[in-house]
């Protein structure tokens, strides 16, 4: 019996109101190994756990407040160090990508449903230095492409002299011969190919790329543009703009949707940052 074992052990629903956690979860934390009762009687499964557990149950129940999740509460449990350095980036994350859509809808809120203007332009293939970065989902398609274009540019700029001037889309003030665009699937899955392709003129020295880079020749043809003013993480508003311009007149999306960087958001403001949004096009049959 019980009273055999420890009389200060506590049967598992008493102990739930203790440490404010109900018996279901108990359950599932002695599953997962998170908290394991003191005791569990052999001929009716039943639970019991010592008072100094609290803490233990208490502790889990603060961490999965902060929507800290199980595996790293076990870490915090265990005691190892930086347990939660990638829960706060992730929840950093979560709060820029928050913010940005709040932006974005005040934006929708203030000025409507975007209709920027849509022009069809023909455009000529380019040969260009490439760089690809997966982004785990949309959500992290800002920060692939911010690492594809340092990736790119550290890599022109270790190619040595000449190897072009400015450290950002459109190449800053005197670089305005760095064209970068970034290359982005129309279908967005788990995850999504980011690109980057950096634009090479006539005797540009890299005949070689560096590791890292590839290079492409992007195709050329028809597209449908429209110039997006503001901020990168609002471009979307104008990629929807474009795309409902091109199924009103059966025209389908052709490879993939290409963001042309005018300004350097190193001497830009984000809202005054010049994007040009480039579709190619395809006649619905």
């Amino acid at each position: 019996m019980l009273g055999d074992v420890d009389e200060d052990l506590l049967p598992i629903g008493q102990f739930a109101r203790l440490s404010r956690l109900s018996v279901k979860q108990l359950r599932h934390y002695d599953e997962l190994g998170l908290l394991e009762p003191a005791y569990v009687d052999g001929d009716t499964g039943y639970r019991y756990y010592r008072p100094s557990q609290a803490r233990t149950a208490l502790s889990i129940g603060l961490l999965r407040s902060l929507d800290v999740p199980l595996p790293a509460v076990g870490e915090v449990l265990a005691g190892r160090p930086g347990a939660l350095e990638s829960v706060r980036d992730a929840l950093e994350s979560e709060l820029a990508r928050r913010r940005q859509a709040l932006a974005a809808l005040e934006r929708v809120m203030a000025e409507g449903l975007p209709e920027p203007p849509v022009r069809v332009v023909e455009e000529p293939a380019h040969r260009a230095a490439v760089v690809r970065e997966p982004a785990a989902g949309p959500e992290g398609i800002g920060a692939a492409t911010s690492a594809a274009v340092a990736r790119l540019m550290a890599a022109r700029h270790a190619s040595g002299p000449g190897g072009g001037s400015g450290g950002g889309p459109g190449g800053g003030p005197g670089g305005g011969q760095v064209r970068l665009i970034g290359l982005f699937p129309a279908d967005l899955g788990d995850v999504v190919d980011v690109a980057v392709a950096l634009v090479l003129e006539p005797g540009d020295p890299w005949e070689e790329p560096p590791a890292g880079v590839r290079t492409e020749v992007l195709p050329g043809g028809t597209f449908a543009m429209a110039t997006h003013v503001g901020p990168y993480g609002q471009i979307a508003l104008t990629a929807h703009a474009v795309l409902a311009w091109c199924a009103e007149r059966r025209l389908r999306a052709r490879g993939p949707i290409r963001e042309v960087y005018v300004s350097d958001p190193a001497v830009t403001p984000p809202e005054r940052l010049v994007t040009h949004l480039m579709i190619a096009l395809q006649e619905e049959r």
